[in-house]
């Protein structure tokens, strides 16, 4: 996966992180990011995932002066546009977790990870991502993850 693909995943999860309407995040994160993302820079099972979430934002017709984008979003519901954007973080998540297996040299540096530091960069909180001291060190699980998945 190139880091190009790998930044424009990471984005769209950021973007859907940001406060603002749940469907006006989605329209950034699809237009600015996962329309970006190249299918052939994923496996076949994240770019089925991809395929997906690219299909299901453009399945309606749009009106005169709106994008097929803007008329799928405006026809969801709320519910709907959450659990898009869920399978969205979901597909930048897998995409991790890929790159974090793959032999030592064959996933980009920023996906060969020891541990994720917060920083701050202006006033707001981002995660940087670190590279690999020792590639037998596994990437330790954030806590809110570590929780979400205790509950499932």
């Amino acid at each position: 996966m190139s880091s190009t693909t790998w930044e424009h995943l990471e984005g769209a999860a950021v973007s859907l992180a940001r406060c603002g309407a749940i469907k006006d995040r989605l329209i950034e994160a699809y237009r600015e990011h996962l329309s970006r993302v190249d299918p052939g820079q994923l496996s076949e099972a994240l770019r089925g995932e991809l395929q997906y979430c690219r299909d299901t934002l453009t399945r309606e017709s749009p009106l005169r002066g709106e994008d097929a984008v803007r008329a799928t979003v405006r026809k969801m519901s709320n519910e709907q546009a959450e659990e898009l954007a869920c399978g969205m973080v979901r597909l930048f998540g897998a995409a991790l977790r890929e790159g974090a297996r793959a032999p030592l040299g064959e996933a980009p540096a920023e996906l060969q990870l020891s541990e994720v530091v917060i920083g701050t960069v202006g006033s707001a909180l981002r995660p940087k991502l670190v590279r690999n001291a020792s590639p037998a060190i596994p990437a330790p699980i954030p806590r809110v993850i570590e929780r979400y998945a205790a509950e499932g």
